[in-house]
């Protein structure tokens, strides 16, 4: 007996490197249901394991470091990546392990420096800022939200000139372009803007504000879309427009889950899901 034969699929690999959150709405799970939405199969090296919903961060456990390297040299060894997002790595262990790994990577990497949960709660350790360097260093792009970007920067980038500036600090530290997103930037209240600087070049994406209170998961869908999109093969430009469309997206529609204020919304336009074919 004879069955059909499979019809194998070659879809780009990307990596995310970042902790788990427990709800689903962030971290490593909304890194690889962004990557999935947008055609890319995704792996994960878990930093750390958050107890997390949409109300807060309950807690967290880091890692070994030899676990987070063995991780990364398992996927290493077998997958070829096509970039990688770096996302909320808690302790300055953590952050040098990474970035010895990545030494010899020499594909895209998106660096998003998650600090703080939407909640407000902190999730990386004061001192490991400063272990970051060796990080911006090899970042294609670095993606701070407004307040991030003052908090290692010293400038809150509100304008074009503190933009600038903010920029400068990153390029200074060897990154080579920065995304400075807007949504937490106070303006007329109907439209946000997003930066993205190049050393050549600075391209604006004005948008009309999504007065949204569910955006658990926000930055990390738009970092791991950008990742999606640049392993997909998109220039930097381009992945970025694609990461913030989709983004705006499962904003616009977000998930009434949990009882906090909810998550941005993964399966936007997806429906009631994959169905078999009954014919």
């Amino acid at each position: 007996m004879t069955g059909t034969a499979p019809d194998p699929q070659t879809p780009p690999y990307a990596l995310t490197i970042a902790s788990s959150d427990s709800g689903g709405g962030a971290g490593i799970q909304a890194d690889l249901k962004t990557m999935t939405r947008l055609g890319v199969y995704g792996g994960s090296v878990i930093v750390a394991a958050t107890a997390q919903n949409t109300r807060g961060v309950e807690g967290s456990h880091v890692l070994p470091t030899e676990s987070i390297r063995a991780q990364y040299e398992a996927v290493a060894d077998d997958f070829d990546i096509a970039a990688v997002k770096l996302g909320m790595l808690a302790t300055v262990e953590a952050v040098e392990t990474v970035a010895d790994c990545l030494a010899d990577y020499d594909g895209p990497v998106v660096l998003d420096p998650v600090m703080v949960a939407t909640s407000g709660d902190r999730l990386l350790d004061e001192d490991a800022v400063d272990a970051y360097d060796a990080l911006f260093a090899q970042a294609t792009l670095v993606t701070p939200n407004a307040d991030e970007a003052e908090a290692l920067t010293g400038v809150f980038p509100d304008s074009p000139a503190p933009v600038s500036e903010a920029a400068d600090w990153f390029f200074d530290r060897g990154a080579d372009a920065v995304l400075l997103k807007g949504g937490h930037v106070a303006t007329d209240g109907d439209t946000v803007v997003d930066t993205l600087v190049t050393s050549t070049e600075t391209t604006t994406f004005v948008n009309p504000r999504i007065d949204a209170t569910a955006t658990h998961g926000s930055g990390c869908t738009l970092s791991s879309a950008v990742t999606a999109r640049l392993a997909r093969g998109d220039d930097l430009t381009d992945a970025v427009r694609h990461g913030i469309e989709f983004t705006r997206a499962t904003l616009a529609e977000p998930a009434d889950v949990g009882e906090g204020a909810g998550s941005v919304n993964h399966l936007v336009g997806v429906g009631d899901g994959w169905t078999p074919d009954e014919s």
